[in-house]
């Protein structure tokens, strides 16, 4: 089991976000996650990554506590291991697009021709080939995307989230996104937690798990 989550709960101050949440994801299995507005999806992900923390329970990655290690480790265990798709991109505008993409290896100290290659292959996948030397003022918001995607993606993580990765995208792009983020659970053995509104990618999800603010059903 890749990712189980036991009893989590989130509070903003006295507010709950959500509580009693509990839910595993097995390598190569992709779960989508719904619900209302507002009722902390994007937070219970942000939870998964351990960018955030929560005020109970557990978040446990191949075995490793998550909650249990320190800001450093934890940015360590996430860099090798974590792959994450933000709905704002967060794509660095000052980099052009294949140094964007590069980031996770450069992170990891993978540099020279094979890192080169893999962030062309990247590239290609989502449909930006060609596309490397450009700077993100000059993409629209559908390829800040996809850029976005191909470098989570690039370091072949063993974890995969994705909060609205298609919702700034048109159907056709939507579809193609999806299914390299589907082709990267299959072929590597990844897990997929998605974040989404749209029907047409939780269709595709192995799982639909309803988000409330007393836990997963």
């Amino acid at each position: 089991m890749s990712l189980r989550i036991t009893d989590l709960g989130k509070h903003y101050g006295d507010a709950p976000v959500f509580a009693h949440v509990s839910l595993e994801v097995a390598n190569g299995e992709f779960v989508a996650i719904v619900g209302e507005s507002g009722v902390g999806k994007s937070t219970l992900l942000n939870c998964m990554a351990g960018l955030d923390h929560w005020d109970k329970g557990h978040v446990v990655h191949d075995g490793v506590d998550i909650g249990t290690l320190d800001a450093e480790a934890r940015a360590i265990w996430r860099r090798r291991h974590v792959g994450f798709v933000f709905q704002a991109f967060h794509v660095l505008p000052h980099l052009d697009v294949s140094q964007n993409v590069a980031l996770p290896l450069m992170l990891l100290g993978e540099r020279g021709a094979a890192a080169d290659a893999r962030v062309e292959r990247m590239l290609d996948a989502v449909g930006l080939a060609g596309l490397g030397d450009r700077l993100p003022q000059q993409l629209s918001g559908g390829q800040l995307q996809r850029v976005a995607i191909a470098r989570a993606l690039v370091h072949q993580p063993s974890l995969l989230l994705a909060d609205e990765p298609t919702g700034n995208l048109d159907p056709t792009t939507a579809a193609r996104v999806l299914e390299v983020l589907l082709a990267q659970t299959r072929e590597h053995g990844a897990a997929l937690v998605l974040v989404t509104h749209s029907e047409a990618a939780a269709a595709r999800a192995d799982r639909v798990l309803h988000l409330s603010a007393d836990g997963v059903r």
